[in-house]
């Protein structure tokens, strides 16, 4: 007897090992009924497994195998943590709801809600669980990872809704008289030099371009400062980068080269001139410097300029932000910004499928700060405020009223 089950112990010793669980539950339980009596001891012995992996090979070549591709029982192997554990998952959904970022008796209100500080706090209060069980729960409860979204504005102004309306009908206006619009504003400031811009770009393999560890000022060859005019009706753009200040007078300055360069040649037989711009900057609807350089401008060209502020709040609705500046900042993602040669000539190199076209050039005049207008000279600007806040709406006469 002992002889038969070591030639069994081999036969399974060879057969076992290339066979499934549910195959092998079932070889075994076909060679205990051949045995017959006592047939489920000698094999459970030979196999070296339980008797009752044995029996229940045996139950099923009685009933009747059945071909399947399940490899273990209905209810076999190990059962989900959740099912010993029914608390496990309201425990993490109270951990992770939004709801408890404004409750100081949160544990983790003030820590990084990762899978494994999440999976240490579920610890601490008695869940045994891994950080990868708890990303599946999470996945399971529809939780993402996500970045913030710019969203929110503030309050909003009262008169925001309106002054939209008008700044649309002023523009109707003008474009329908062949007077320009344009929409004005200055994109945010570049170092200049070997540093790392947001995005990517296409480089050989294993070959990206190499910058500066740290973002130091002090590294930088200089700041660029891209002031943009976006002529709404013409689709195209003028931007100067300047490498002084962002003032008052540089913004009008831009506006002054534009006119000369681009728009009396493009509107001969205008007499006048709508702005669109936010309400703060350079350009701020509040700043006297700004309007008096703007009287400069109207005497020498004999415009009639109107300006149309945007409401507090409302920048990212200003036209030249997503018909111009967004353009610029996917034509140079991805590679440093060397040289102020690269910033012209990247944003001169800006086009889209629409057919915007971009003309920039380097300024490097020096406009100072603290410029002030006083009470005197404002009252003396040839302006006239509209009817409807003129505080965001008014008029600047190429000559005194």
């Amino acid at each position: 007897m002992a002889v038969i089950e070591e030639a069994l112990a081999r036969k399974f010793e060879a057969v076992l090992p290339l066979l499934d669980e549910r195959q092998q539950r079932v070889l075994l339980g076909a060679e205990a009924r051949a045995w017959g009596r006592g047939g489920v001891g000698v094999v459970a012995r030979a196999a070296k497994v339980s008797r009752t992996t044995v029996s229940k090979g045996l139950a099923e070549i009685v009933a009747g195998v059945a071909p399947s591709t399940r490899v273990r029982c209905a209810g076999g192997g190990r059962k989900q943590l959740t099912g010993h554990d029914p608390e496990l998952v309201a425990a993490l959904e109270r951990l992770v709801d939004p709801g408890t970022r404004g409750d100081p008796m949160s544990p983790l209100r003030w820590t990084s809600k990762s899978t494994r500080t999440l999976a240490e706090q579920l610890r601490e209060q008695g869940h045994k669980v891994g950080y990868r069980t708890v990303g599946k729960l999470l996945r399971g409860l529809g939780y993402r990872l996500q970045a913030t979204r710019k969203m929110l504005e503030g309050k909003q102004h009262p008169d925001r809704d309106a002054q939209f309306r008008y700044l649309a009908d002023q523009a109707k206006a003008f474009l329908a008289g062949g007077d320009p619009v344009i929409s004005v504003d200055t994109k945010k400031k570049e170092l200049v030099g070997e540093f790392a811009n947001g995005g990517r770009e296409y480089q050989p393999k294993g070959q990206p371009e190499r910058v500066n560890t740290y973002d130091f000022p002090s590294l930088a060859e200089g700041k660029a400062i891209p002031y943009g005019v976006y002529d709404v009706g013409d689709n195209s753009g003028w931007v100067s980068v300047g490498v002084d200040h962002d003032t008052a007078a540089f913004a009008v300055a831009t506006i002054r080269n534009w006119w000369q360069h681009v728009g009396r040649h493009r509107y001969p037989n205008s007499g006048r001139l709508l702005i669109s711009a936010d309400g703060g900057g350079s350009n701020s609807s509040r700043s006297r410097t700004w309007k008096a350089e703007l009287a400069k401008l109207a005497a020498e060209t004999g415009l009639e300029i109107t300006v149309c502020h945007l409401p507090p709040g409302t920048s990212k609705w200003n036209k030249i932000e997503h018909r111009l500046f967004s353009h610029i900042s996917m034509n140079w993602r991805g590679r440093p910004l060397e040289s102020h040669e690269v910033v012209v000539e990247t944003i001169a190199a800006t086009t889209t499928r629409q057919g915007l076209t971009v003309h920039a050039e380097l300024d490097p005049g020096a406009y100072p700060t603290g410029i002030k207008v006083t009470d005197q000279k404002l009252k003396a600007l040839p302006r006239r405020p509209h009817d409807f806040h003129p505080d965001w709406n008014y008029t600047i006469l190429p000559h005194p009223p």
